[in-house]
């Protein structure tokens, strides 16, 4: 995909379209490029970048009891994948080239994380 974001994405048995779009909106306003000074202060818009969507329910993975995660409040595959569609679909309308992975498969993601800076964005605002 070159240079941009990864974004794996984790849907929740709740979210709903609005979640998707809205996500799809911080990702690619998010200001974590650098300007010209070397600042975090250009999105994936302003930079050029392009936008990966990749499917990770893993991230629902609850393992404060016992030495199993639990998922339980992942979405079911027939949920999540619409949404996680959407998400990619709403990135694209505004103008980011969008590659995606395949849902549901087992696949080799490679990442350089050039910063480095990893996010945690949720809709909910929990955090």
């Amino acid at each position: 995909m070159g240079h941009g974001l990864l974004a794996l994405v984790g849907v929740a048995e709740q979210d709903a379209s609005q979640a998707a779009e809205e996500l799809a909106r911080r990702l690619v306003n998010l200001r974590v490029f650098p300007d010209q000074a070397g600042r975090m202060n250009r999105s994936l818009l302003e930079a050029g970048g392009s936008l990966g969507v990749v499917s990770q329910f893993t991230l629902y993975g609850d393992t404060r009891q016992g030495r199993r995660p639990f998922f339980g409040r992942a979405a079911s595959p027939e949920r999540a994948e619409p949404l996680v569609g959407e998400l990619a679909a709403a990135a694209a309308a505004l103008g980011v080239p969008v590659v995606t992975g395949r849902f549901g498969a087992m696949m080799d993601v490679e990442l350089v994380n050039a910063g480095p800076v990893t996010l945690l964005l949720d809709t909910e605002k929990a955090f």
